[in-house]
């Protein structure tokens, strides 16, 4: 694949840093994430908005080299959003915001107003989380409410206190419905929310193989050491590699469906997923080269 095949691929690892801690926020951009997310919701203190949401102007109008940054904004029902949302919508280093907690689209088309000024201009991307049992049920208009809504992501935590969830088996309906929702709307698969025990590797690496499984693509983070735990789980291992290898090459000597030697039928469809593995694996060689880089440059 092409250097331009794979930065069309959707983001990996999203990783949240609390938005009044301005230089743990530059830290971060170092960390590998594929997007950094600055939070001026749940890792904020209420004492603090004010605060977080000055500094996070300050660094989006003089952006430094790194991912792209996003921004979680305040619930959209609550006396802060708008105003964070008028504030930073225009700086030049705001890359998207996250809207946390939609329940349905009115909510996305009110953000979006505010977000281009009432104009009519086009303003950052909008990706809506969806944290109650009312935004699942509404999952798919809220996927297509806006052109600038540009993808899907759940908020367990407040989902699992609203439903009374004791465990994984209670989501695996809102999780499928938030992926079917995203792909119907022709968004890119949603990532999955955040593993909060940092400590606790073995646990991610299950859940995102599980995330996978799902149809999920690639997590949020609250720690820089999730992130090699997430990219390993999702980026393709040596044997999904040579498989893919194997049908892409027999797709570009035969066309239309066609069986391999070892019985596995053939079609476009899998040969698009073919194509799409060995994109990841071009990623996984970028990330490793680039790893290397910064050890050699020590």
């Amino acid at each position: 694949m092409t250097p331009a095949q794979c930065a069309d691929l959707p983001p990996l690892t999203w990783l949240y840093v609390p938005g009044d801690r301005p230089g743990t926020v530059a830290k971060a951009r170092d960390c590998g994430a594929d997007v950094l997310v600055i939070d001026l919701e749940d890792a904020v203190a209420g004492d603090r908005k004010e605060y977080a949401l000055r500094a996070t102007a300050e660094l989006l109008a003089d952006p430094a080299p790194g991912p792209p940054v996003h921004v979680r904004v305040n619930a959209l029902d609550g006396p802060l959003a708008e105003r964070e949302i008028r504030t930073l919508a225009g700086l030049p280093g705001l890359a998207g915001l996250r809207l946390p907690k939609v329940q349905g689209p009115a909510e996305v088309r009110r953000a979006a107003a505010w977000a281009d000024g009432g104009a009519g201009a086009a303003g950052p991307a909008l990706y809506a989380l969806l944290e109650s049992a009312l935004g699942i049920e509404h999952a798919y208009a809220i996927a297509t409410a806006h052109p600038a809504l540009r993808g899907l992501a759940l908020g367990e935590a407040d989902l699992r206190a609203e439903l009374g969830v004791r465990d994984d088996a209670g989501l695996a309906w809102p999780r499928s419905r938030a992926v079917v929702a995203a792909r119907a709307a022709g968004l890119a698969p949603p990532p999955q929310s955040v593993h909060p025990d940092v400590r606790d590797t073995q646990g991610l690496a299950r859940s995102c193989a599980q995330g996978r499984d799902l149809g999920f693509w690639g997590r949020a983070a609250i720690h820089p050491r999730q992130l090699p735990v997430i990219e390993a789980a999702y980026l393709p291992s040596a044997a999904e590699v040579e498989a893919a290898q194997q049908i892409v090459g027999a797709a570009a000597t035969e066309e239309g469906a066609l069986a391999l030697p070892d019985g596995r039928f053939v079609d476009a469809a899998v040969v698009a997923g073919a194509r799409r593995v060995l994109a990841l694996a071009s990623k996984r060689r970028r990330a490793s080269a680039d790893v290397a880089d910064r050890g050699g440059s020590r």
